[in-house]
């Protein structure tokens, strides 16, 4: 399914550069750092997945990082002509960043899928493909990773590996298979989010 997987790892950069944009807008950062921190949270997971894999980079060998910068100034254009209230872009923020994080859940999974990894190679390298980009953004900001912290968000890359792992057992992983996953995927985090879902923590 090369078709599939490119397409769900251009959705991925696009939404995630638009994420990556918001955080900084939100943390003050200037231009340079708009787009460092667009380009990490979109390009990074896919970097680190195909340094896992032994491939050369898509970001290195493909036009995605051009897609990025144009998105994130783009981004910056619009934004300075049309500052959204913070509710309306906190929506915006958080269903980008989660079709990102379902877009590049899949993507890790399918690599790892055709790659023969075992379950647990399936489910490592989709967490770390939805997590990579997002958590240098955050470590350069000098925030905890989201991932670490809230909003149901390492939970969805984990379900994506494990539903897609089921129908790759079951002989049923297809592009109607997958595109099912994604939706209910994307359904899941942003009712989670509306709910304030939580997974539990430990206090001292």
């Amino acid at each position: 399914m090369p078709e599939f997987f490119i397409l769900a790892d251009i959705i991925g950069i696009m939404a995630f550069s638009i994420s990556g944009f918001l955080i900084a807008i939100k943390n003050k950062l200037d231009m340079l750092g708009i787009l460092i921190a667009s380009a990490l949270t979109a390009l990074g997971g896919g970097i680190i997945r195909d340094a896992i894999l032994g491939s050369t980079p898509f970001a290195f060998s493909s036009l995605y990082p051009a897609i990025t910068l144009f998105l994130s100034l783009f981004g910056a254009f619009i934004f300075k002509l049309y500052n959204k209230p913070s509710l309306e872009q906190k929506w915006i923020f958080v269903v980008s960043d989660t079709i990102g994080l379902v877009a590049f859940s899949i993507t890790g999974a399918i690599l790892a899928i055709n790659a023969e990894y075992n379950f647990f190679g399936i489910m490592i390298l989709s967490f770390i493909t939805a997590m990579g980009g997002g958590v240098t953004r955050d470590v350069m900001i000098n925030q905890v990773p989201t991932v670490l912290i809230s909003d149901f968000y390492g939970s969805i890359a984990v379900i994506v590996a494990l539903l897609l792992a089921l129908l790759e057992t079951l002989g049923t992983l297809n592009a109607l298979s997958i595109s099912s996953v994604a939706i209910f995927s994307i359904l899941l985090r942003l009712i989670a989010f509306k709910r304030g879902w939580q997974l539990p923590k430990f206090n001292a």
